[in-house]
């Protein structure tokens, strides 16, 4: 009976490393550029490279089959990613900091006359 040989991981985990790598950097690019739409399309293309990335090592380790090298680069890329995220939530606070200095929200009144729109609604009572 011939058996077919299981594929060698380096053949099924390289492109897939390769890929989340090379969307990685499109991803930093487009930051760089301040392209959102392009930061909105690399983010997606990465997303998809490491669920792909990972389903193949899943496999590969199921094997027992995984390289060292090939373990250490998606370690690697997934650092970036994580390096990258919490960049942009900074960035993200930041923003909505400077938007609240420049645009302060309203305050909700605490109490309001009847019917104008804030405080106490109709129905509801306060009681101290």
């Amino acid at each position: 009976m011939l058996t077919t040989p299981a594929p060698a991981a380096d053949g099924d985990l390289e492109p897939a490393v390769q890929a989340v790598e090379t969307r990685l950097h499109a991803l930093g690019q487009a930051l760089l550029a301040r392209d959102a739409a392009g930061v909105e399309q690399c983010a997606s293309e990465l997303h998809r490279a490491l669920t792909e990335a990972v389903d193949a090592f899943s496999r590969a380790a199921r094997r027992g089959d995984v390289p060292h090298e090939l373990r250490r680069r998606l370690a690697s890329a997934t650092g970036q990613v994580a390096a990258q995220r919490e960049s942009l939530a900074r960035a993200t606070a930041a923003l909505d900091r400077a938007m609240d200095v420049l645009m302060p929200r309203p305050e909700d009144p605490v109490y309001s006359a009847p019917g104008y729109g804030g405080g106490a609604r109709p129905g509801r009572s306060i009681t101290a």
